[in-house]
C-alpha cells in the first residue's frame, strides 16, 4: 500500500512522545510536514524530528497538495475550525478526541463533511479500540463467556496541577471530562455494543483553574450501566472492570499501554480465572494504519463521525447533570 502522507496541525507533546516514532517507523504512513503559528518552533520540531517541511501557519499546510491527510492534535476548542478547514482543503482528517465540545458541534462537522467533504475520511482518535487486547475483551462479551454485561467500572486519573498546561484552560476545553471522561463514555458505549438512555454525574471543579478536576458519572443502558470516575489531579491510576452475570473481565491498563512490555486482560468465571498476554504493540501506530487503510481503499473509518456524535451527547448529559443535579435523558 503506497504511504498516506500526513500533515501535522500544530507542535503537539503528545503527537511527538505518543505517535511520532511508531509511525516513522510504518509502512502506511509518511509524515511530510508539520505546521506551527511560531516559524521557529515549526523549524526546531521539523530538524529536531527530521521532517522534511514545515510551515509557520496551519493554513499554508493545508494548501500544500502534496499532502493527503491531516492529523488534529490541537487543544480542543480548536477542532471544530480546524477540521471544517481541513475538509475545505480536501484533506482526510484523523482528530484528536473530543473531537469537538458538544454534540451540537459534532453535528455540525456531519452535516459540513456531507455537503463539501464527499470523499473524505474523517475519524476521531479513541487509540484504544485498536489495541488487539481491546478486540480480544468485545470478542469475548459476545461470545457470552461472562454471560450478560451488568455493570462496568472505570478509574482513570492522573495529576497535572500546571496552569499554563490546557488541560487546566477551562477555554481550551480542558477538565478531566474531556480529557478522560470521553474515553470512559466509549468504553462503555462499545462494550454494550447500545446507546444510553439516562446519564447522572457529580464534580468537583478546581478553585482556580474552573475546570473539573473530580468527576464520577453513572450512564445508564437500560439492561447494564457504567460507572466511572476520573481526576486531573489525583494519583495516576487506569483500570476497566466488567461485570457479567456469570463471569469479570479485567483491564489493568486499558488506555495508555506500555508499548515495550507485555499488556494483559484476566478473566474470571465459574471454571477459574485465566490471563491473557498481548505482545507489545502501539495502538497509534494500528489507528493510523487502519485510517490509512480506509482512505486507500475506501473503506468506511473504524469510527465514523456518528460514533463521535453519540459520544458527544453523553458528555453532553454528563454536563448537564452535573449543573441540575439530576439524571438527565439522552436523545
Amino acid at each position: 500500500m503506497k504511504p498516506l502522507k500526513l500533515g501535522i496541525l500544530g507542535i503537539s507533546r503528545h503527537f511527538f512522545l505518543r505517535c511520532y516514532q511508531p509511525l516513522k517507523d510504518s509502512n502506511s504512513i509518511e509524515i511530510t510536514a508539520i505546521a506551527s503559528r511560531s516559524e521557529q518552533k515549526a523549524k526546531e520540531a521539523a530538524t529536531k524530528w527530521n521532517i522534511d517541511t514545515y510551515y509557520n501557519s496551519y493554513e499554508k499546510l493545508l494548501q500544500d497538495d502534496n499532502i493527503e491527510a491531516v492529523y488534529i492534535p490541537l487543544p480542543n476548542h480548536l477542532h471544530k475550525e480546524w477540521i471544517k478547514k481541513s475538509i475545505d482543503a480536501s484533506k482526510h482528517v484523523i482528530c484528536e478526541k473530543p473531537i469537538t465540545l458538544n454534540s451540537q458541534e459534532a453535528l455540525e462537522i456531519s452535516d459540513y463533511a456531507n455537503k463539501k467533504g464527499k470523499g473524505i475520511k474523517l475519524m476521531e482518535g479513541f487509540m484504544y479500540r485498536f489495541h488487539p487486547k481491546w478486540i480480544k475483551v468485545y470478542q469475548i462479551i459476545e461470545q457470552g463467556e461472562i454471560g450478560d454485561v451488568l455493570s462496568t467500572h472505570i478509574i482513570f486519573t492522573f495529576n497535572n496541577t500546571n496552569p499554563n498546561n490546557i488541560r487546566n484552560i477551562k477555554e481550551y476545553g480542558g477538565g478531566s471530562i474531556y480529557d478522560l471522561g470521553c474515553y470512559a463514555v466509549s468504553t462503555a458505549r462499545y462494550i454494550s455494543n447500545s446507546e444510553p438512555t439516562r446519564a447522572i454525574g457529580v464534580a468537583t471543579f478546581d478553585p482556580n483553574f474552573n475546570t473539573d478536576i473530580l468527576t464520577s458519572a453513572i450512564i445508564d443502558f437500560g439492561k447494564s450501566r457504567c460507572l466511572f470516575t476520573i481526576s486531573t489531579q489525583s494519583y495516576p491510576q487506569q483500570e476497566v472492570s466488567i461485570y457479567g452475570t456469570s463471569g469479570k473481565i479485567t483491564i489493568p491498563i486499558p488506555y495508555n499501554d506500555f508499548y515495550d512490555t507485555k499488556s494483559n486482560i484476566i478473566i474470571e468465571t465459574s471454571v477459574g480465572k485465566r490471563n491473557v498476554e498481548f505482545n507489545p504493540v502501539n495502538q497509534y501506530q494500528l489507528e493510523f494504519e487502519a485510517f490509512a487503510k480506509a482512505v486507500r481503499e475506501d473503506l468506511d473509518v473504524p469510527l465514523n463521525i456518528n460514533e463521535s456524535i453519540n459520544n458527544m451527547k453523553v458528555i453532553d448529559a454528563i454536563f448537564e447533570s452535573i449543573d441540575m443535579n439530576r439524571w438527565i435523558d439522552i436523545q
